[in-house]
């Protein structure tokens, strides 16, 4: 079995200081290191409950990617990690955002310590604000034939007009080597509207939350995947559309019957974002 590090990784851990990162193979399969203390265990727990919850809609689990297993890996000093669907696979130039959801992100059973740490980046950023933040992205800059992705810092200094920013440059097709210029939402119609678009699953996935009892999703993200190469080709295949996925649950918790309005409140902010550069996509964030 060849592994290698995924090369389009936008947020989250990766390999450092002797501690394995992700990996993916050539078989559609993307292997997560199980994270210490009780994290790791919490997001196997979960996806071992989600995979096989008969309450969960089946048109809601193609949101979330297919679990394998775990498995302990050679090379990564016998690391276990869980083994995923790679939701990337089917993608050979893919644009990639994630968004981390709620104005919290972390559990009531969080150590103190833990709760602060937390709190700081979440006031820091736009968690707070505006019930989401923007962990990091890639663009495949199809005039350039390169990839473009910002530090992960600078993403942190983002305020509600940066994170409205920011989503109107993940669907333009401006050179991002001119940062000058006031982004074009070129691919906005194409990614966020129409019937296959980003806005209609995140509805359909509104609609779910808003009722669903089974699972509080913290620090849980919104992971958005499209090719741009495949709009300009005019692709309408199920590979080419642009995906929505929900990622990293080593914070879930059982619902125990309440809504998690934590989750919903983030994703009807986003929502409402999506919305309104579909209304205005020619206007600037400053406007």
């Amino acid at each position: 079995m060849q592994l290698k590090a995924p090369e389009h990784q936008v947020a989250g851990h990766i390999a450092k200081d002797g501690k394995p990162g992700p990996l993916v193979d050539d078989k559609g399969r993307f292997f997560k290191p199980l994270q210490g203390d009780s994290r790791g265990e919490i997001e196997v727990k979960f996806y071992e409950s989600f995979s096989s919850n008969t309450e969960v809609p089946e048109h809601i689990r193609r949101y979330f990617p297919v679990y394998h297993g775990t498995q302990a890996v050679e090379g990564s000093d016998e690391a276990a990690m869980i083994v995923l669907e790679n939701l990337l696979a089917d993608y050979s130039k893919p644009s990639v955002m994630d968004v981390k959801m709620g104005t919290r992100t972390w559990y009531p059973e969080a150590s103190e310590e833990y709760i602060q740490k937390c709190l700081r980046k979440d006031t820091g950023t736009t968690t707070v604000s505006a019930g989401f933040r923007i962990s990091g992205f890639e663009v495949y800059d199809h005039k350039e034939s390169s990839f473009w992705k910002p530090e992960r810092k600078l993403l942190r200094r983002l305020d509600v007009d940066g994170a409205r920013l920011t989503l109107r440059k993940f669907v333009s097709s401006n050179s991002f080597s001119d940062i000058g210029s006031k982004p074009d939402s070129a691919f906005a119609s194409s990614v966020y509207s129409g019937s296959h678009g980003i806005l209609t699953q995140l509805l359909e996935l509104k609609t779910w939350f808003e009722s669903q009892t089974l699972y509080h999703f913290n620090s849980c993200s919104i992971l958005m995947v499209y090719e741009n190469e495949s709009i300009l080709k005019g692709n309408d295949g199920d590979d080419a559309r642009p995906k929505v996925k929900l990622v990293d649950f080593a914070h879930v918790l059982d619902g125990n019957g309440v809504i998690d309005h934590n989750f919903l409140g983030g994703l009807c902010s986003f929502i409402n974002f999506i919305r309104d550069i579909l209304q205005s996509p020619d206007e600037s964030a400053e406007s």
